[in-house]
This record gives C-alpha cells, sequence and structure tokens, in this order.
C-alpha cells in the first residue's frame, strides 16, 4: 500500500510503515498525535514492581528483529546527528518506552502465554489450500504448457484471472505456488486498497535515484523526467483502483470490499510538505489526495489529532486472502487455466526457445514464465539482487480495541497503521530489510506490538484489547521505489515486483498489461511503459532506454 508520508530531502532510509506502506519522517518529529494539553484517565496506575517486571520482559523478549527495526529507527528519527549522539538520544527514547510508555499501554493490551502467528486474514478457511492435491492426490505436474506464473498472491491470481478472460482455449497458464494462495504478503498486510503513491511521493523518491544514475542530465532535466516518472505511476495506480472495483462489482466477489479512505495523521512540522503535495498532486490532475481537519479525522477515525491529517479519498478497505481466492477460483473456471500449491520452483533456466522450471514435484517446460514472486524474486533469480530488497513488516490483530475506533477506513499514525475489522482491531508497524533467503519469515517483534499499543493510547485513550495473533511478512521495495512491470531478459520471461508495499496499487492493472503483451493483444491501454517500468533502469542504467524529456506540459488526468 502506498503511504502519503513525505521523505526527507536526505536520501530516504528503507523501512517499512505497513504491510503495504513506506513511512518517512524528520529526525525531530513528535510520534504523538494527542494534543498537547489532553488529558487521559489513569485507571489503572502502574506500580514501580510492575514497571520493573515490564522493562525486565522487554528485555528479555528482544530478538534480531528488534535490533535490525532499532537500527532503521535510529537512522530515521535521528539522523541529522552524529552516530553517538543518534544513540546517546535512542537510549533516551527506549529508557522511557521501557520505564513509563509501553508498561502504561499494557494495562489496556492483554497478552496471554500463547499468541497465534497466523495472520487474521488466514484465519478464514482457504478453499484452495493444498490444490488439487486435496481432492486429487494423485495428480501429476504437466510436462510443457504455454505460460507458468511463479506465485498465487495478488500478482499470480491477477495473471490467472485476466488469462482466464482473454485466452484462447489453446494457451495453457499453470500458477505455481510453493505454499497456499495468498500465504505470503497478500495474506498478510493491513487490509487495504490504495490508490498508490501520491505524486509528490514518487517524484522524490525516483530524483533521487536519477541524481545517482542520470549525471548526463541538468538539476532541472532529472526534476523533469522525475515529474514524468510520478505521473505514468499515478495514471497507472488511479486505474488499477478503479478496476479493482468494476471486477468486484461485475463478477460479485465477497472479499469485504468497502471503500471508505485512508487517513494519515501529520505533525505540525509536516504541514506545509502535506500541502505542497496536496497541491502538486491537484496541478498535475490527480485529486484523490486532499486533507481534512481534525474534526473530520475524529468523525472518521475516531482518533485525536491537533493538525490537518492526509486523506486518500478513494482507498478502500477488503479482506486481501479473499480477493485472491476469488480471483483464482474465477479463473479455473476455464481449463486452460490450473493451479498447483505446495509446490516450490527450485530453478529456472532458458533454454533457447522455451524455459525449464524445476519445482519439488517434477519439472516444467513454458515458453513464456511471470515472476510473481515479489520479496522472494531475488532468492529465485539473483540477478535481483539489490533491485528488488525484503522489507520485514509486522501486524497484530485482537478483540476490542479503541471503542471510538471507526471501520473500514484506512488509519496511520507517525509510527503505526490500524484498521476496525468488525470486533476486531488490526495494528501494526514497519521494520527493516532482511537477508535474500530470509524472505516470507514470520518472526514478529513483540517489543513493536507493545510500542504500537502504546501509540494508540496516545492518538484513542485507553481501551481495552486482548492480542489473540502476531505475524510477520516482506514486502519487495527498489532503490527508487518505483516499481518493476516489464520483461526481464528480452525475450519471453516477465516480471511484476518492487511495488514496496503497495501491491493492491499495482498489481491489478499490471497483470492485465503482461497478459496482454504475452497474448499480443492491442486493443488495451498498456500504463506500464517500458521506458519507465522495465527492469533495466535498476539492472543496467547505462543500457536502459530512458523515457525522452517531455517539452510540454504533461497531459491533464481526471479522476
Amino acid at each position: 500500500m502506498s503511504s502519503p508520508f513525505q521523505p526527507r530531502t536526505a536520501r530516504p532510509v528503507p523501512s517499512a510503515g505497513t504491510l503495504q506502506q513506506r513511512i518517512y519522517l524528520t529526525p525531530t518529529q513528535r510520534v504523538s498525535t494527542m494534543p498537547a494539553n489532553s488529558t487521559l484517565p489513569n485507571k489503572n496506575r502502574v506500580s514501580l514492581w510492575n514497571r520493573i517486571r515490564v522493562a525486565t520482559r522487554l528485555l528479555w523478549e528482544l530478538r534480531g528483529p528488534d535490533f535490525q527495526a532499532a537500527g532503521t529507527f535510529v537512522r530515521m528519527r535521528y539522523g541529522q546527528y552524529s552516530l553517538p549522539v543518534r544513540w546517546f538520544y535512542f537510549l533516551g527514547w527506549a529508557l522511557r518506552q521501557m520505564w513509563i510508555v509501553i508498561p502504561d499501554a499494557l494495562c489496556h493490551l492483554q497478552v496471554p502465554s500463547q499468541v497465534s502467528s497466523t495472520p487474521m486474514w488466514l484465519m478464514t478457511p482457504n478453499p484452495l489450500a493444498n490444490h488439487p492435491w486435496q481432492n486429487a492426490p494423485q495428480q501429476q505436474l504437466p510436462t510443457e504448457v504455454d505460460t507458468v506464473v511463479i506465485g498465487a498472491g495478488f500478482t499470480g491470481a491477477a495473471t490467472a484471472y485476466h488469462w482466464r478472460k482473454h485466452s484462447p482455449p489453446e494457451r495453457s497458464l499453470l500458477i505455481l505456488e510453493m505454499d497456499d494462495p495468498a500465504s505470503g504478503s497478500s495474506g498478510r498486510n493491513e487490509g487495504l486498497v490504495v490508490m498508490g503513491r501520491y505524486f509528490k511521493m514518487v517524484q522524490e523518491t525516483v530524483l533521487h535515484n536519477l541524481n545517482r544514475v542520470r549525471h548526463d542530465l541538468t538539476d532541472s532535466q532529472r526534476l523533469q523526467l522525475a515529474r514524468q516518472f510520478a505521473d505514468r505511476y499515478c495514471r497507472a495506480a488511479y486505474r488499477n483502483a478503479e478496476l479493482i472495483e468494476k471486477t468486484i462489482m461485475a463478477e460479485s466477489f465477497e472479499c469485504d470490499y468497502a471503500r471508505a479512505g485512508w487517513v494519515q495523521a501529520r505533525t505540525a512540522a509536516e504541514q506545509s510538505s502535506l500541502a505542497e503535495s496536496i497541491a502538486l498532486a491537484t496541478e498535475n490532475g490527480y485529486h484523490d489526495w486532499t486533507s481534512i481537519t481534525p474534526q473530520e479525522v475524529l468523525k472518521k477515525t475516531g482518533m485525536r489529532v491537533q493538525h490537518n491529517a492526509g486523506f486518500s479519498i478513494a482507498a478502500a478497505s477488503w479482506h486481501p486472502a479473499k480477493w485472491v481466492w476469488c480471483l483464482l477460483q474465477t479463473a479455473l473456471q476455464v481449463p486452460q487455466v490450473s493451479l498447483y500449491t505446495r509446490t516450490r520452483v527450485t530453478a529456472l533456466t532458458d533454454e533457447g526457445p522455451a524455459y525449464r522450471v524445476e519445482t519439488t514435484r517434477g519439472t516444467v517446460t513454458a515458453r513464456h514464465v511471470v515472476l510473481a514472486t515479489e520479496s522472494y524474486t531475488p532468492a529465485l533469480q539473483a540477478m535481483f539482487h539489490d533491485a528488488i530488497l525484503p522489507m520485514q513488516e509486522q501486524a497484530a490483530s485482537g478483540d476490542g480495541g479503541p471503542a471510538e475506533m471507526q471501520p473500514h477506513v484506512g488509519i496511520s499514525g507517525t509510527w503505526w497503521f490500524a484498521g476496525r475489522y468488525g470486533k476486531r482491531v488490526l495494528f501494526g508497524s514497519g521494520g527493516s530489510r532482511v537477508r535474500d533467503r530470509e524472505a516470507g519469515r514470520n518472526r514478529p517483534s513483540r517489543f513493536l506490538t507493545k510500542f504500537i499499543a502504546g501509540e494508540m493510547k496516545q492518538s484513542y485513550g485507553p481501551f481495552q484489547l486482548e492480542l489473540q495473533n502476531e505475524w510477520s511478512g516482506t514486502v519487495g521495495y527498489t532503490p527508487d521505489e518505483f516499481p518493476i512491470v516489464g520483461n526481464c531478459d528480452g525475450k519471453h520471461r516477465y516480471i511484476i515486483g518492487g511495488m514496496c508495499g503497495s501491491g493492491s496499487g499495482v498489481s491489478f492493472n499490471a497483470a492485465r498489461c503482461i497478459v496482454n503483451r504475452i497474448l499480443n493483444r492491442s486493443d488495451e491501454i498498456d500504463d506500464y511503459p517500458a521506458a519507465y517500468f522495465s527492469p533495466t533502469r535498476l539492472l543496467d542504467p547505462r543500457r536502459h532506454q530512458w523515457p525522452q524529456l517531455e517539452t510540454t506540459p504533461l497531459d491533464d488526468v481526471t479522476t
């Protein structure tokens, strides 16, 4: 999911704000969004002994992911200082968290001895679990197909759906999934359908990379090119959101879809940046990104803030795993589409006219391959190491939560996100880059869970929540935080990835365009031109065919 949070003027530090969003902060930002003069009832005073007990337990529970997240936090919040000063400030912050904020929050967060690591979304029975082996244990993998799609998350399922709509019966498509559909980040995220990142954010992250790789351009030319990238991204993302809604309505998908927007709190220091980002988006024809007053924030979310917040008008909530399952179940209605779960791809080899796809269940030959593997891609294709960066993010859920928290709307604070889904509240935050081979790991930080509970208390006041599920996952980022959509090798191997936590804002439209290319269909708009989205801009920027600089104003775009 995209994040409307602004990058700093220096190079952004990779981090994650949800399983679908990035958060950027100035080093001096306040964490709290509560009014400075507000008071909260203190019905549960914490004794000295309990504070000692909580602090001791927090230290005892620290694991590797906690130290990784700490390093990222220090760079983001205190990056303007020297290394010793950064860690001095961080030590003061950590002591306050362990001694005051988290012990106070734990009066309202019940943590049982056993907490499930199953994501909230995957508690719903998966209708495609162990497919097709559940009903056909003797089923054999086909030896030859037209197209293999690796991965059955947002992207793989969308590819199968579009294939079902447009392919002739003789063009076969095989989806290979190493676990069950939606078991990766597609089933571990916040549960929002986003309109993509806003214009200014895309422009700034792309500009940073252009400053590094396009020394042949002047500053103004690089800015113009970054603006063109932002326009192409937003144009594609807006169409993606509308295609998703139209598909859900046309197919009568039952995936709990509700379009109520996404609110992101902003501090006093961020108000000018917020206004600038809205003006830039509006100037270029993108009207989804706006701001709302503290009173409107309270009405829409129940969250109390002091300053205007960013608001993505057309963002929606849904059950992300159900969306994946609906797409696949629809695609499997035609014989040319097949799905094989719990089948790990171990090697992919170019053998001239075809590709050899080796799996734990046998080998398949395919004329085309689509990599829908996102953060898992570098482990399978080493060429994408440092081009797609696996970033860990985490979430937790439980019954209860702030009574004022409104359902369906996306909610983000400075360091956290949350949402209400029936009686349950889901909340989470980001982490750090993990090694390629650790993509998909489920190792959440209990410290972060407790920290987020403290953050929510500052925004909502006291609440009661029983923690029931706690999980993590990984998403794929690119160095310029711009997705990769296109051909990998100049032949018939394609990729959709590097969506930077915005899988719901990219995958459906991108899959449509890739399917059209494979099937040689040209009767629909292609929103992902190679000059902007090809992986060569990252893998080999010197040889990449960059877009021409536009000398006239960008085309008007209506929303």
